[in-house]
């Protein structure tokens, strides 16, 4: 391979990690406390990962502060939210508070989207790439890409012949300086989280500002969730740190991620009334403690489950003033269990179907045949002409922001080559045949169901101090085993197959994208537990990895 060590690089360090969102932002703090030299890559123009590019009209957050933030007292205890479910703007707001308390930026190569990886065996170093030229030598690489950083465009047959006056625009890419919608003929395809979004903000501008008709392409309902959104004073807030402490500790004992957890009994062990009660009060909370915090075995048990989707059904159904859309929102026989593809949280979501300019397009009875120029063409004939379309597709999920860099290992396999027929990794945190590379948030760990700031922490933590160990042990190079990723890999579909979320085709299992393998991409079996799996590892001094030192080789 060559001595890569007499080459010049741009950057010579100890850890490189590729991201600036929570997970990014977090490990770079605690590197710097070990005094390792270190640097983020990141493909945006600035600090918040997701949330930089999430830019699209209502787009938010539907985990409730202050559930979702840092935990350090040293940047929540002068902050100070607006809402309960804060806005992509204040968010960025509240990632400019953090560069003010942390200086994070001085140690972030803006606009650097990382193009490559290859493994130097002779020296256990990463070789790393950008695609403006930038280049990096670092000991560890960490990638903190979040579950969706690579946008996914689906295969529609002449999507780029269109030539409406607005063009198309994918949710995640929304032009930085906004897209003119005011009078316009919209179209959205896809339901899902931004779809949503993007729906019933739309829809809800005054009537002169808004699109003068919306179409909504909808292939499966959503089973959205009521937001129950907040306002947020200051008052309020200054009294209720004095709880934050215990609320952090806390969200790292549940299955989410946050400071609820399921209700210790299951469904059919409930009185009638109980249940009533205790779904009455989900429903008014709001959020995702509909899931969460509802009878332990509703994600589970299909029985349990089609209860809890007929109260849904029934709630939603009270909202829609035309009957027609009854089955088509929330149909009698359910499209999917209720929680096996991520619910939304919305705030007026089905009451926009109630407005004369909207126009549901029911795509799973008429699929679209094609784009043309004026529009979408669906099975029943009809051509529905738009100045705008936008695609709220989602992403290549979990496995697609890793899969998209060319990461070479010390075989010279890429890691999207290795992938192919099947994710392999090792907690859900390395792969083996990658040395000395570690990813948060990513496949096969506890990702997008456990809320991303409590993750960026859980995980980073591991990571730090396993690094920490390495140094304190002279040790140059960690790798997990084969036998233990198959070993894992054996787990987390053993999770996956004992609950329902296994049974819907979504991008949990990466059935969203074409010709990507179906399979469960996480560990389903609650962010607690997965993260006591991951200390008892390390308690065992690295159990199911290889370490190497500059002399010898352990197990």
């Amino acid at each position: 391979m060559g001595d890569s060590s007499a080459i010049t690089y741009d950057h010579d360090l100890d850890v490189l990690i590729v991201g600036a969102g929570f997970s990014g932002i977090y490990q770079l703090h605690k590197y710097r406390l070990l005094h390792l030299r270190t640097k983020i890559f990141e493909a945006g123009s600035d600090l918040g990962g997701v949330w930089f590019w999430h830019n699209f009209p209502g787009a938010r957050v539907d985990i409730p502060v202050p559930m979702y933030e840092f935990s350090s007292e040293d940047l929540w205890k002068d902050w100070y939210w607006t809402e309960r479910y804060p806005s992509q703007e204040e968010l960025r707001s509240y990632f400019e508070h953090v560069e003010m308390k942390l200086d994070v930026k001085k140690d972030v190569c803006f606009d650097t989207r990382v193009a490559s990886a290859r493994f130097d065996i002779c020296e256990d170093r990463w070789i790393v790439m950008a695609e403006n030229g930038v280049t990096a030598r670092t000991r560890f690489l960490c990638l903190c890409l979040g579950f969706g950083s690579k946008p996914y465009i689906p295969d529609l047959p002449n999507l780029f012949s269109f030539r409406g006056s607005g063009g198309v625009i994918h949710s995640a890419r929304w032009p930085r300086e906004g897209a003119n919608i005011r009078g316009k003929r919209v179209g959205v395809i896809g339901t899902g989280a931004s779809g949503v979004q993007i729906i019933q903000t739309l829809a809800s501008l005054t009537q002169g500002e808004g699109p003068k008709q919306l179409s909504v392409f909808q292939r499966t309902p959503n089973l959205a969730i009521p937001m129950r959104q907040e306002k947020l004073d200051r008052e309020s807030q200054e009294k209720a740190k004095a709880l934050y402490p215990t609320l952090f500790r806390r969200r790292r004992q549940t299955a989410v991620g946050v400071s609820f957890d399921r209700y210790p009994k299951n469904f059919f062990d409930a009185s009638p009334e109980e249940r009533f009660l205790l779904l009455e009060n989900l429903w008014q909370t709001g959020g995702f403690s509909f899931l969460f915090a509802n009878f332990n075995d509703i994600l589970a048990n299909r029985a349990a489950n089609e209860e809890v989707y007929a109260f849904w059904r029934r709630k939603v159904r009270e909202r829609l003033k035309n009957p027609d859309l009854h089955e088509v929102l929330a149909p009698t026989v359910p499209p999917h269990a209720l929680g096996a593809k991520r619910s939304s949280l919305e705030q007026c979501y089905y009451e926009v179907y109630n407005q004369d300019h909207v126009e549901l397009v029911d795509i799973m009875t008429y699929p679209i045949v094609e784009i043309t120029p004026k529009g979408v063409k669906t099975a029943d004939g009809r051509e529905h002409e738009l100045d705008t379309l936008i695609l709220a597709t989602g992403y290549d999920s979990v496995t697609g922001g890793i899969t998209q860099i060319d990461i070479r290992g010390v075989d010279g396999i890429s890691i999207k080559e290795k992938w192919q027929d099947g994710v392999y990794t090792y907690l859900g945190l390395t792969s083996s045949g990658f040395p000395n590379l570690f990813f948060v948030y990513g496949p096969q760990g506890p990702t997008a169901v456990c809320s991303g700031p409590t993750c960026a922490e859980t995980e980073g933590d591991w990571i730090i101090s396993c690094i920490k160990t390495m140094l304190d042990n002279d040790v140059t190079r960690i790798e997990a085993t084969h036998e233990a990723e198959v070993a894992w890999r054996q787990q987390v579909m053993d999770e996956a197959s004992a609950r329902l979320i296994s049974t819907a085709r979504s991008w949990y299992v990466g059935a969203n994208v074409k010709n990507k393998k179906v399979e469960i991409l996480m560990y389903t079996g609650g962010a607690a537990k997965y993260t006591q799996i991951c200390q008892e590892v390390a308690d065992r001094g690295y159990e199911g990895f290889m370490m190497t030192s500059k002399k010898s080789r352990t197990k």
